[in-house]
């Protein structure tokens, strides 16, 4: 099969590799399409230790085509979208069984825009931060395949305002079509956010901007924090001065969930994909690249220059 490999001196590569088999609890599926996401650049870039040669690859849709011990062989044929440990960027990934989804009738493309960002943006909304009808919402990157959608959650789960922020006019322009009640630039917050403290900050921005986010929340606000897009340097916060004022400093970290207790995750994911199949919430896929354009689609995404959802087409 074809697959795309990520060498030791950080190159991606299309390769000939063997089909991988799947072991218990575990199916193959031959892929259509796999996302394109945040994890790829943090594993081009070192910052998840994976023995190379690796095939990366993190979410993928297609149709299972073999399974293992334990799993239901009439599974074989489903069209499903599926979040897996790597591999995805190849014909045939293997995927836990629990986390291979089916799909109905939704076209495979709109599946592999899923990815690990449905049900992580499902979670900060609704498991995480627990958006209480009428609340007041902030969200970083907010015109990422993440942002995008936890907009959309937000908005079903009651929400009464919701504000984003992004890094350029652009970003801001494409971003407006989510819902978002107003749009700040990076550097706009949070000096322009008004007199109103957001009740729900979600941040996977890190750094100053996290310090920041705790000072403007409200009393009895939650900041939820999943991930260090600007910086991985520690973040300190006074428990003391958080209970005064009855704010809550939580996090969220999706691939631990998914070895840890993985039918939550699940959960989360059918959840999302439903509302998505329902029409309720929309799936933005804005680039499509073709298997040998996996670095060009990890640097644009890296860069900053992408919004919304990339995937790569594999069949």
């Amino acid at each position: 099969m074809k697959a795309v490999v990520l060498d030791a001196d950080d190159h991606y590569r299309v390769a000939e590799l063997d089909e991988p088999a799947p072991g218990p609890g575990q199916v193959a599926i031959r892929v259509a399409y796999a996302g394109i996401q945040w994890g790829d650049t943090m594993v081009r870039d070192g910052h998840f230790a994976v023995p190379r040669p690796f095939v990366p690859g993190f979410e993928a849709s297609g149709h299972i085509v073999a399974v293992g011990a334990g799993v239901d062989a009439r599974r074989v044929g489903e069209a499903v979208t599926a979040l897996t440990s790597s591999g995805a960027y190849a014909e045939v990934v293997l995927a836990p069984a629990t986390l291979t989804l089916g799909i109905g009738g939704m076209p495979l493309r709109t599946a592999a825009g899923l990815g690990w960002g449905a049900p992580t943006a499902y979670d900060l909304v609704n498991t995480a931060a627990r958006v209480r009808p009428g609340e007041s919402v902030l969200i970083h990157a907010a015109a990422g395949s993440v942002g995008t959608l936890a907009a959309q959650f937000a908005r079903l789960a009651g929400a009464g305002r919701i504000v984003g922020v992004v890094g350029t006019t652009e970003r801001a322009d494409y971003a407006a079509q989510f819902g978002y009640d107003q749009l700040l630039l990076r550097e706009e917050f949070p000096a322009e956010l008004g007199d109103g403290k957001p009740d729900v900050i979600l941040d996977p921005v890190g750094g100053s901007t996290r310090t920041a986010g705790l000072e403007q929340l409200a009393a009895h606000g939650r900041l939820v924090a999943y991930g260090n897009l600007a910086t991985y340097e520690s973040v300190l916060a006074d428990a003391n001065d958080l209970l005064m004022h009855g704010k809550s400093l939580l996090t969220y970290n999706s691939n631990l969930l998914s070895r840890t207790h993985p039918e939550r995750l699940a959960d989360s994911a059918r959840r999302a994909l439903g509302l998505v199949a329902e029409g309720k919430v929309r799936v933005d896929i804005t680039a499509e690249y073709a298997l040998g354009d996996l670095a060009l689609a990890v640097r644009r995404l890296a860069e900053g220059s992408t919004h919304g959802k990339s995937v790569l087409r594999v069949a």
